[in-house]
């Protein structure tokens, strides 16, 4: 009996100091040790869910209900979203994603600047956005935004297809920021480019909950995380109230 006693301790020593080894494609046994890179905090803003990365707070997803402030006849005025399009260097043809797509506002003045000959993958995760897109881009009579299911941590896109990954007011809401990001990267072509479009968290006076900005410097830190494979190519600063900042695909 002694020896057994013995035995069964030796083993569950064992099991404490050499943990048992995960298959990484088993995400229901991977889940808890790569939520391991983020933290959790009871007291924390109330525009926030309590969850941080990075030492930055994750946002509350503003849900279908918020379609008519996204469709704010405004928005152009504050936001200036035509010359957005102009600083991302869209060429016709291309291939460009619109992950947290909404209701379409930014995937239709996408679909002009590719022309007929480029598709636009218009991502989101709450399949009531994507029928007010649907029904959007069918009363236009646009027929090259192709709406797409996302989840909470990839935006479901083929390997290798993408040419721009447009972002708009919606990366800081990423539940797990660090699982999109890396399928962002994948879906994009070798030297393909990924835009932060965020509101400014440097300017004390863009009138946004502080949760929903981000500083240039924090955007650098999330997306130059190694494991992404991205550079810094550049940050348009030609916006009221949001900077544009953009990576590249390196590897």
């Amino acid at each position: 009996m002694r020896s057994l006693t013995i035995w069964l301790t030796s083993f569950v020593l064992l099991l404490i100091v050499i943990p048992p080894q995960v298959d990484a494609q088993d995400e229901s046994l991977s889940a808890p040790l790569a939520d391991l890179r983020y933290s959790y905090q009871r007291n924390h803003d109330p525009n926030g869910i309590g969850k941080f990365y990075l030492g930055r707070e994750i946002a509350r997803v503003m849900g279908h209900q918020g379609i008519r402030w996204l469709e704010r006849p405004e928005r152009e005025e504050e936001e200036r979203l035509s010359k957005l399009i102009e600083g991302l260097n869209i060429e016709p043809g291309m291939t460009v994603a619109d992950i947290g797509a909404g209701s379409g506002v930014i995937s239709v003045l996408l679909s002009e600047a590719v022309g007929p000959s480029g598709t636009v993958l218009a991502v989101d995760i709450q399949p009531e956005m994507l029928e007010a897109l649907q029904a959007k881009c069918k009363f236009l009579e646009i027929d090259n935004v192709v709406p797409v299911l996302g989840t909470t941590k990839s935006p479901r896109l083929e390997a290798g297809t993408v040419d721009l990954i447009v972002m708009v007011d919606v990366y800081h809401e990423f539940d797990f920021p660090f699982e999109m990001l890396q399928n962002i990267s994948q879906a994009l072509k070798l030297g393909g480019r990924v835009a932060f479009v965020e509101y400014r968290k440097e300017d004390p006076y863009v009138p946004i909950k502080e949760v929903h900005k981000m500083s240039e410097a924090q955007v650098k830190a999330e997306a130059l995380v190694p494991a992404h494979g991205l550079r810094w190519a550049g940050t348009f600063r030609r916006l009221p109230r949001q900077h544009v900042v953009i990576f590249s695909k390196e590897k």
